[in-house]
């Protein structure tokens, strides 16, 4: 009888001769699989997530249920990346898809992807913030033809006027809080200046003034110019907004801060220029109450 083994032999013979040291070397455990690795993004691509066509949402602890068409209904949006089928979602223990995010306005977001409908008056800006972070453009157009974001880029149009604006606005603050600390008070008064006019003028000059103002000298136009005894001054502009528009821009934008703030016209600043000019800007006493 013949058998016939020489060459299964001869395999099991060199296995048996490699030394335990090179199959060590030789055999390398591969990484487990990650998210960020290229197997599984090529195995993203390939085999989506299948979702279902009914989601239910966490966001921020509350609670949603949409259809995934919904979120999928504008292209480009955070929302429809995230359940695209290509990223993972993390659930909460039951199940439900969670959004790390403040979800008081997400019905809002919702409703204006199921149908279109826009967020009430008072909600307008909170939810234009929400849709600022789901980057919904169609929403964001929406919102902007909307009061009160309409009308605020018309004031900051006014204000854009003003290059120091904002900077006037912290030196309020600072002084304002600085005061109250010195004299461990409740509220602080300061003086501003809030001016038009960039020359001074008074009723019974308009005629002389509105003539001599574009033929005054150069040395002659230093004369006008000064700085009232006041801790801040806003001014001057050239615009239809007058002064009353100004003062209601500087409360609004401190009230938004959560600062409460009073004020009243105290007189003008008499300061005498040349001949019989005299500065007459409007001076106000602002009254910043902390607590």
């Amino acid at each position: 009888m013949v058998v016939v083994s020489g060459q299964f032999e001869n395999r099991e013979t060199a296995y048996d001769a490699m030394s335990s040291s090179d199959a060590e070397d030789e055999l390398i455990e591969p990484q487990t699989p990650t998210p960020g690795t290229a197997s599984f993004t090529l195995h993203d691509k390939l085999h989506p997530l299948q979702l279902p066509e009914v989601i239910p949402l966490n966001v921020g602890g509350m609670f949603f249920t949409t259809r995934l068409s919904t979120l999928l209904r504008y292209e480009e949006t955070m929302l429809s990346a995230m359940f695209s089928g290509r990223h993972y979602i993390p659930t909460d223990a039951e199940g439900r898809y969670f959004i790390d995010r403040d979800g008081t306005y997400f019905g809002d977001i919702l409703n204006f992807l199921r149908c279109g409908e826009l967020p009430p008056h008072e909600r307008v800006k909170l939810v234009y913030k929400e849709a600022q972070y789901y980057s919904i453009g169609p929403l964001l157009d929406s919102l902007d033809k909307l009061q009160p974001l309409m009308g605020e880029k018309v004031r900051q149009a006014f204000l854009d006027l003003m290059p120091y604006y904002k900077d006037h606005l912290e030196r309020i603050v600072e002084i304002g809080k600085l005061r109250a600390i010195q004299r461990k008070a409740r509220f602080a008064k300061l003086k501003i200046c809030v001016f038009k006019e960039e020359m001074p003028i008074t009723p019974y000059e308009c005629p002389q003034f509105n003539t001599l103002r574009f033929e005054r000298s150069e040395s002659e136009t230093k004369h006008f110019e000064h700085y009232c005894d006041v801790d801040v001054s806003f001014g001057p502009w050239e615009a239809v907004a007058d002064v009353y528009d100004l003062l209601h821009c500087i409360v609004s934008d401190l009230s938004e801060r959560g600062i409460t703030v009073e004020h009243q016209c105290i007189g003008v600043c008499d300061k005498h220029l040349v001949n019989h000019y005299y500065c007459k800007r409007p001076i106000y006493e602002f009254k910043i109450t902390w607590w």
